[in-house]
C-alpha cells in the first residue's frame, strides 16, 4: 500500500498555494539514493532495445545516469533549455485541477519522496522514480512535450465539461502505459512500463494481453486496471500523429458522445480494432 501521508486533500503546512514544496535534496538519505540507483541500474540495462527512440535519447541527454536522485533545479535547467518544462517537487498525489494547471503551463509534478528497499517492484502511489526516470525523459522530445501540454489545458476543459474520466483514459493508454510502432518493431514509452523491470518486459513478449491500434474514442471508452499488468495496450504510430489527433479533435461533441455509455472491458477486441497482437487472456489464470 502506498504510505497514506502522500495522499493528500490539502496543501500540507509548508507547501504554496499551488501544491509545490521545495524538493530539499540535501535530506535524501544514502539508502535513498540507493534505492534510486539500483533501480536506475536494472532499468538501464533492460530498456534498450525496449524503450523507443525518444525514451532513451531523453535518459542521454538529460543525463538522469549521474548516480544519485536527481536534483530537480539541475534536472529543469537542462530541461527547460530543450522544451520549456521543469519539474517541481509535490509532496504527493495533488487534486486534478492543480495537476492539469501545472502541466498546461509546462511544470511537471513529481513526488519528492522514493519507495523503500522492499517496495522495488510495485508501489501503488507513485514516487520520484516513477516520476522522474519513468516521465521526465519523454518530456525531452518536443513532439511529446507538446502533447503533454496539450493535454493539460484539455484536462481543464474536461474538468468543466464532467468528462474527467473519459479523458483520464487517454493519459493512462499514452503517457501511463503506451506503446510506439518504430521501424525496428513495438517500443515501450509510457512511464509505467518503462519504470516497472516486470512490465517492461510483459508488455511486449508476453502472449497474454492485446495490442491494439490507437484509436481515441476506443481509448476514451476503454477502462483499465490500476492493480496489475495491462490486459490491453494501445499502439500509436508516432508521436506527431498522438499529437495532431489531440490538437485537431473536437472533444465536447466526442464527450457527448461516449460519457455515460457502458464501458468497454479491459480484456474486449472489438471487430473494429486494428489488432496488432491479439492477446490469450491467459496471464490472470498463470497468476493464480
Amino acid at each position: 500500500m502506498a504510505d497514506e501521508t502522500h495522499v493528500l486533500d490539502r496543501p500540507p503546512e509548508g507547501a504554496n498555494p499551488d501544491w509545490t514544496v521545495p524538493q530539499d535534496w540535501n535530506h535524501y538519505t544514502p539508502e535513498e539514493h540507493g534505492v534510486w540507483d539500483t533501480l536506475f541500474a536494472r532499468q538501464a540495462k533492460l530498456l534498450p532495445g525496449r524503450a523507443s527512440e525518444a525514451y532513451l535519447r531523453g535518459l542521454d541527454v538529460l543525463k538522469l545516469s549521474k548516480p544519485g536522485i536527481p536534483d530537480f533545479e539541475e534536472l529543469s535547467e537542462r530541461l527547460t533549455k530543450l522544451t520549456g518544462w521543469s519539474v517541481v517537487a509535490v509532496p504527493g498525489l495533488v487534486p486534478d485541477d492543480v495537476f492539469f494547471d501545472h502541466m498546461a503551463n509546462r511544470r511537471f509534478v513529481a513526488g519528492n519522496f522514493i519507495r523503500r528497499p522492499d517496495q522495488l517492484d510495485y508501489l501503488q502511489e507513485p514516487d520520484v522514480f516513477h516520476d522522474v526516470f519513468g516521465h521526465v525523459p519523454m518530456l525531452a522530445d518536443p513532439v511529446f512535450a507538446d502533447y503533454l501540454a496539450a493535454y493539460g489545458r484539455g484536462g481543464l476543459r474536461a474538468l468543466e465539461l464532467g468528462a474527467l474520466k473519459q479523458l483520464s483514459r487517454l493519459y493512462w493508454y499514452t503517457v501511463e502505459f503506451g506503446l510506439i510502432q518504430e521501424p525496428e518493431g513495438l517500443r515501450i514509452y509510457g512511464s509505467g512500463i518503462v519504470s516497472s523491470y516486470s512490465e517492461s518486459q510483459f508488455a511486449l513478449d508476453d502472449p497474454s494481453p492485446n495490442r491494439i491500434g490507437f484509436d481515441m474514442k476506443r481509448v476514451m471508452q476503454t477502462d483499465y486496471r490500476i492493480d496489475d499488468f495491462q490486459q490491453t495496450y494501445f499502439v500509436i504510430d508516432s508521436f506527431d500523429d498522438l499529437l495532431r489527433q489531440t490538437v485537431e479533435t473536437d472533444f465536447a461533441p466526442l464527450y457527448a458522445e461516449i460519457v455515460g455509455k457502458p464501458d468497454i472491458a479491459v480484456d474486449a477486441v472489438l471487430e473494429s480494432d486494428a489488432v496488432v497482437t491479439r492477446g490469450t487472456q491467459d496471464y490472470a489464470r498463470r497468476k493464480g
